[in-house]
């Protein structure tokens, strides 16, 4: 069974983000976006833990169904999206002689777990904050303290190279998972690429063929669901089963998987959907106060300081990547580009529509016509991937589907975002491969 997952977004009790996100507005745009695992999200705050546990049904497989009324049974087969319980937790604290400021994603099997670690996290901060609550324990008491509540909360750094909030962040991070987790690092199965890296940058290190590389969309409002996603395969969807596949999928353990067809029934990641990183906020070096845009070569050139004010610049993801990669990106592709999952970059529906018709996403415009597809074609992610592009023809505007055509090939314009700035994507402008690099990963 393939269950489309978004591990990684925000209810409406994390700053900066939509107040639609309840229970029914995650259900609603799960539906819209072709999502079948949705994280709970935020779970450690008060108020929004008991909306989930009013409103949150268990399945007793560690994944739960949105409770229906009028006494109406849940089965496992009903087409309703699975929740998963998950949270982020910010990390800020002295280790080294430098401040550290780790994010993590936890993902915890019950409900009752999930209990215990509000209670515990309670006595070292204020829960009601902020959904994403901040504490001064370090990453590595973080791990020591979830596992000795419950083995089988799993831990994953999320976007693992933003400048200042990540494990292999530029400003605040390490330069291994052991430096960071210490004897707690075996606990650490997976990391989160983040929107300014996609897998294969990631697999250019090869002190991370060890883990699995996840993708989520760390969504803010409902339409930023799945703007990055993790692909399971599950033969019986379930909270071990989802473990288990990210246990399985890291570039040491999967090409066992491929050996023989029946094998392939175990559980695993089957792909990841993903920004084109370049689009990301983070992914080359500069100031955004003065629009200076640096590649890793011109922040060199200038020793990574800033040519008008003359301040370091915010280091991105590239040249991180460059600075602790072992392997070029060919040598990656070699190593990893057939032991590990594939990966496909993506474009939202929104975006290409807008473009399309030369319009803001935010028009109602735009948005009567996006809800008028998505009506037509089931979900977004169907259109995205599944659909084949001879089929949508005579049945979109041409416009759209050269789009889609277009972000597929990755022949699209990308200038890179930087120093908190998206990248500006334009999928109608000038030909050309936005990533030629990555194309051998694509699926």
């Amino acid at each position: 069974m393939r269950l489309i997952a978004d591990l990684h977004l925000h209810s409406k009790y994390s700053r900066a983000t939509s107040k639609t996100l309840d229970v029914e507005g995650l259900y609603n745009w799960s539906k819209i976006k072709g999502i079948g695992l949705i994280g709970s999200a935020d779970f450690t705050h008060p108020l929004w833990f008991a909306e989930l546990q009013k409103h949150l049904e268990p399945l007793g497989n560690g994944l739960y169904r949105r409770r229906l009324s009028n006494n109406k049974q849940l089965t496992s087969n009903s087409g309703e999206p699975y929740y998963i319980l998950t949270t982020e937790i910010s990390s800020i604290y002295s280790q080294g002689g430098k401040l550290r400021r780790i994010h993590n994603v936890i993902l915890a099997p019950s409900l009752e777990t999930v209990e215990k670690i509000n209670i515990e996290l309670g006595k070292r901060g204020n829960l009601y904050a902020d959904g994403r609550p901040i504490f001064g324990i370090s990453a590595h008491d973080l791990v020591k303290l979830l596992k000795s509540i419950d083995e089988r909360i799993e831990i994953i750094p999320a976007h693992a190279w933003t400048p200042y909030f990540s494990l292999f962040g530029s400003m605040s991070g390490f330069d291994s998972i052991e430096e960071c987790f210490g004897d707690q690092a075996h606990h650490i199965h997976a990391i989160e690429t983040g929107l300014s890296s996609d897998p294969l940058m990631n697999w250019r290190l090869s002190s991370l063929d060890h883990v699995a590389i996840v993708s989520a969309g760390d969504g803010h409002s409902g339409g930023n669901l799945m703007r990055e996603a993790t692909i399971f395969e599950l033969e019986t969807p379930s909270y071990d089963a989802v473990i288990e596949a990210i246990s399985n999928s890291n570039a040491l353990t999967y090409p066992k998987l491929r050996i023989k067809n029946e094998e392939l029934r175990m559980p695993r990641i089957d792909y990841t959907i993903e920004f084109f990183p370049e689009e990301g906020k983070y992914h080359w070096d500069g100031h955004r106060e003065h629009k200076v845009r640096l590649t890793p070569e011109q922040t060199k050139e200038h020793n990574g300081i800033c040519p008008k004010c003359q301040r370091p610049v915010t280091v991105g993801v590239e040249y991180r990547v460059d600075a602790l990669a072992d392997r070029s990106v060919e040598q990656a592709v070699k190593a990893s580009g057939v032991t590990r999952p594939p990966f496909k970059k993506l474009v939202q529906l929104s975006q290409i529509i807008s473009e399309a018709f030369g319009k803001g996403e935010a028009s109602k415009f735009i948005k009567d016509r996006y809800h008028k597809i998505i009506a037509d074609f089931g979900n977004e992610y169907a259109l995205l991937v599944d659909a084949p592009l001879t089929e949508l023809e005579g049945r979109l505007d041409p416009r759209i589907v050269e789009g889609l055509r277009r972000v597929r090939e990755g022949t699209i314009t990308i200038e890179p975002g930087y120093d908190g700035e998206y990248g500006k994507v334009s999928v109608f402008g000038e030909r050309q491969t936005a990533t030629l690099t990555a194309q051998p990963a694509l699926l």
